[in-house]
């Protein structure tokens, strides 16, 4: 692998990406190759709660996500945000998922 953010079993790599109208996040075990929990604009439980892609939303997913995290008994994440900006949505998803109680 040539990327310098990995995760592993006990540290997964929280990945976000960001089209013009969606944002999308997952959990990644890049040893084992798997996702272990993701969420999205577009999945049925924050597109019902929502109506447009904003940062409420992105904090709607961030939050989705530190749940699901905690069932699996994760607390503590990689964060990759891929060649994004550290602003607006992807700032408000990270946010939202510190203070659901993931350790970045």
């Amino acid at each position: 692998m040539n990327k310098k953010i990995q995760g592993n079993e006990t540290v997964p790599r929280l990945y976000v990406f960001k089209s013009n109208k969606h944002i999308y996040a997952q959990l990644i075990n890049d040893t084992d190759k798997r996702i272990l929990a993701s969420s999205s604009s577009i999945s049925r439980k924050i597109k019902t709660s929502s109506k447009s892609t904003t940062c409420d939303t992105a904090r709607m997913i961030g939050n989705d996500l530190a749940i699901q995290s905690k069932k699996k008994g994760i607390n503590k994440i990689v964060f990759d945000r891929g060649k994004k900006q550290y602003h607006g949505q992807i700032k408000a998803l990270a946010e939202s998922a510190r203070a659901a109680g993931l350790i970045f």
